[in-house]
């Protein structure tokens, strides 16, 4: 063998063993983040099988008992102001509806920014980007004034209504159809005779359904964990949301944090079962739309 062949060979291997170690490393900071993430979750279902002095005591990684789970749980049923059965149905409602509003709505003006030409088209897209930007509590005082004069103040429609305005997900399906929606597909159903919501409705859905389904997931998520906007709609307790129940679990001199934990692991098994049903979906709708084709 020749030594410049021996010399590629040799370095043929040192590349080698640098990527696998680069695989290796990158593994490890994946493995460690999702670690992390994973942690809190954890701790939560953990903490809701101790007694709040346990909790308090030191940091417990192990789970407690069956038998105190259930005295958690029995304790949490016997509180006035945390009921799961209410707090779950108005959460399911309110999620449920303002997250197929906000994903339907939100998807209809991206497909008339995207097929529709008009002088401004632009400015508008920019000002939904601008909206986008402006934080709920910048305007929370005007809403809630006009949620008084509107005598819409205590029920569920102020959560649900505005919903519909949602810029982020009009800006995230409308960078989906850049990449997987065809104007030709659009001419030929004008060209059939086909109007514009039937075009819509049965044509351009089923192309935009993994960034929709993907941006419902998003929107159901953040609605079902939604406290601030709540917290100032909602009074009645047969009104009330279960993170408000959750939140009344606080008390001013003693707070059972054993109940606590039991009441925040009920509130989310929800979230983690649709998540886990519909996590496929977050992964075909981001990766189909990043690529321009």
């Amino acid at each position: 063998m020749s030594k410049k062949s021996l010399n590629n060979n040799l370095n043929s291997r040192s590349l080698s063993g640098m990527l696998a170690a680069r695989s290796a490393l990158i593994y490890i900071v994946v493995a460690f983040l999702a670690l992390l993430s994973i942690f809190p979750f954890y701790y939560m279902f953990m903490s809701s099988t101790w007694t709040s002095f346990e909790i308090l005591e030191k940091l417990r990684l192990y789970p407690g008992s069956l038998a105190q789970l259930a005295k958690n749980i029995g304790k949490l049923s016997g509180r006035s102001e945390f009921s799961f059965p209410i707090g779950f149905k108005n959460s399911f409602i309110i999620t449920t509806s303002a997250a197929v509003l906000s994903v339907y709505f939100s998807a209809l003006t991206a497909y008339g920014i995207k097929v529709y030409q008009f002088k401004l088209k632009n400015a508008a897209f920019t000002f939904i980007m601008l909206v986008l930007m402006v934080p709920t509590q910048v305007s929370i005082v005007g809403f809630f004034k006009q949620m008084i004069a509107m005598g819409l103040i205590g029920t569920k429609w102020p959560l649900i209504i505005p919903a519909i305005a949602a810029p982020g997900v009009v800006f995230f399906i409308k960078q989906y159809l850049d990449s997987a929606l065809s104007l030709e597909i659009i001419e030929a159903s004008r060209i059939d005779g086909a109007g514009e919501f039937y075009t819509f409705n049965r044509i351009c859905l089923p192309i935009m359904m993994p960034a929709i389904v993907t941006q419902l997931i998003f929107a159901f998520i953040a609605n079902w964990n939604n406290y601030f906007t709540p917290s100032i709609i909602l009074s009645k307790m047969k009104d009330k949301t279960l993170p408000l129940m959750v939140a009344t679990l606080y008390g001013d001199r003693f707070t059972d944090y054993g109940q606590i934990y039991t009441g925040l692991s009920i509130a989310v098994i929800p979230l983690i079962i649709v998540y886990s049903i519909l996590q496929r979906y977050i992964i075909s709708g981001v990766s189909a739309g990043s690529v321009k084709e």
